[in-house]
């Protein structure tokens, strides 16, 4: 009985990893995938550690991705901007500014925009100061008359009703840009690979690269006050942990932030470590100076110069194997091993059925063969609007899809090439269908079956670091982090475990398959 052991097994695994998640009232911070917010949800985070169960969900995505998990319920809070409320989540044609305003039209969605920290970071354009120079430029209206200058901004931006399209129309602008991660965009402008991209006014790389950020002359961009938005019932839930919270209004002004960026993107300080070291400056525990020598205050935090230069994180093999590298392993092979154990309980019985039915076999081949045609990225976008619901579920469902096609068709092919002579044999014996499947054909079509698992397996190990985009964590975590800091450390201490588990699961189905063939050829004798 096959298909059953893996649905039990589908279960049991699916319950590991979401019983930890379910385990008490935990407050969920969610962040995007962008320094700042990690940044400052670590300081959300930190500050409400100890007064509350807190689970902090890393760079899960754009806006749309959280506000849907805010929505959802799947997280309780995440650093939001008053700008991008106004503008992108509730879509008024004009920013007015105004929190009273904003929260009036949340209310009815169970949410509220609060906890002000004290800085605006807004949108802006940014050129190389030689670029600058050379055409004259200090304004976005300059851009006009250069059609020629090579555009590069960010997917986000270029989506975003307050973002390029608007921009565009307002300043009459010719160029057409070209989409890029806002993590990569300083180091394209620096290789002059491109010639303008979107910045944050907040961002350190502005000062550490030199850049000329044009003048908005018309108004185009809104303040983009920061702030915590978050479900209504935080506070009753959560009270000693949201007083503490509350302390943080008015905290952090722009000079600030810039520094807080700073020690993440230029001096190579882990979020952990910045939250802990803002939380411990404001609490007066530990004095100024590991304040100081976390935020990167002065010139130092501004060019990467000086003592602290990538210290925090040490080399490759400290990245690699740092203390959440158990923790993301597990997350990532239970990605792997539910929703494969899933592919299987569904899909081989989908490809036995198949075999025996070919017109039902060939319209089943071709939606599973559909499935493997969606980009990731875009399947996962779905399925949190279908399934109201963000991290490990969606993942699954993912990870489940892109699996059925090669246990499917191998199971169907592998029983198809069962000679009919062992068939009429096994009948001849009194083994009726059902029998004769589990006993005959499935033990003969095993080799068959399980190179498809083993296909199915693999892919899964690839594609599961694309769930960390959603909040479903596994080593994609790191490679969505090293994406927002262009850390390549970062990138390769995610991208190389993920390998090295691919490796691992192809030697282990391939003895495995070797003993299945061996077990099969004596059974068909």
């Amino acid at each position: 009985m096959l298909w059953r052991l893996a649905v039990a097994l589908a279960i049991l695994g699916g319950l590991s990893i979401a019983v930890p998640a379910s385990a008490g009232d935990a407050l969920r911070i969610g962040s995007k995938r962008f320094t700042e917010s990690y940044v400052l949800a670590g300081i959300l985070a930190a500050t409400a550690a100890g007064r509350a169960e807190v689970e902090h969900l890393p760079g899960m995505g754009n806006t749309a991705i959280l506000f849907e998990a805010l929505r959802a319920g799947s997280i309780d809070l995440y650093p939001e901007y008053l700008g991008t409320i106004e503008l992108e989540i509730l879509k008024r044609p004009v920013a007015t500014g105004s929190l009273e305003a904003v929260n009036r039209e949340l209310a009815p969605l169970g949410l509220v925009a609060s906890v002000p920290f004290g800085f605006n970071n807004s949108y802006a354009l940014a050129v190389r100061a030689e670029t600058a120079a050379a055409l004259r430029l200090d304004s976005i209206g300059a851009l006009a008359a250069h059609p020629g200058l090579r555009f590069g901004l960010s997917h986000e931006f270029l989506g975003r009703a307050d973002g390029w399209a608007g921009l565009r129309d307002r300043y009459r602008l010719p160029q057409r840009p070209a989409g890029l991660d806002h993590g990569l965009a300083y180091e394209a402008l620096a290789a002059g690979s491109i010639d303008l991209t979107d910045v944050y006014s907040t961002d350190a790389k502005i000062g550490r690269y030199g850049l000329v950020v044009l003048r908005d002359e018309l108004g185009y961009f809104p303040r983009y006050d920061a702030l915590i938005l978050h479900r209504a019932d935080v506070p009753a839930r959560f009270p000693e942990a949201w007083r503490a919270l509350e302390r943080l209004a008015g905290r952090i002004d722009e000079r600030r932030m810039i520094e807080l960026n700073a020690a993440a993107e230029l001096r190579g300080r882990s979020f952990d470590e910045i939250a802990a070291a803002f939380v411990a400056a404001e609490s007066g525990v530990s004095g100024g100076a590991g304040a100081g020598a976390e935020t990167g205050a002065g010139k130092g935090a501004d060019t990467g110069e000086g003592k602290g230069v990538d210290t925090g994180r040490g080399g490759l093999w400290q990245a690699l194997f740092a203390d959440d590298f158990w923790r993301l392993a597990r997350q990532h092979v239970a990605l792997v091993l539910v929703s494969v154990l899933c592919a299987v309980a569904v899909g081989v019985p989908a490809g036995v059925a198949a075999a025996f039915r070919p017109r039902f076999g060939a319209a089943l081949l071709a939606g599973v063969g559909a499935l493997q045609t969606i980009p990731s990225l875009a399947l996962l976008a779905l399925l949190i609007s279908a399934i109201g619901a963000i991290g490990t579920l969606p993942a699954l469902v993912a990870l489940f899809a892109y699996a059925l096609l090669p246990v499917v068709r191998n199971t169907c092919v592998g029983v198809a090439q069962v000679p009919v002579a062992l068939r009429e044999a096994a009948s001849a014996l009194g083994l009726r269908p059902g029998q004769r499947i589990l006993l005959v054909d499935l033990p003969i079509a095993l080799p068959t079956l399980l190179a498809g698992i083993r296909t199915a397996a693999v892919i899964s190990v690839g594609t599961a670091t694309i769930a960390a985009f959603i909040g479903a964590g596994g080593f994609g975590e790191r490679i969505a982090t090293g994406l927002a800091l262009n850390d390549h450390r970062l990138l390769l201490a995610g991208a190389l475990p993920s390998a090295a588990l691919a490796f691992l699961v192809e030697g282990g189905f391939a003895l495995l398959e070797r003993r299945a063939s061996r077990w099969s050829r004596a059974t068909g004798r």
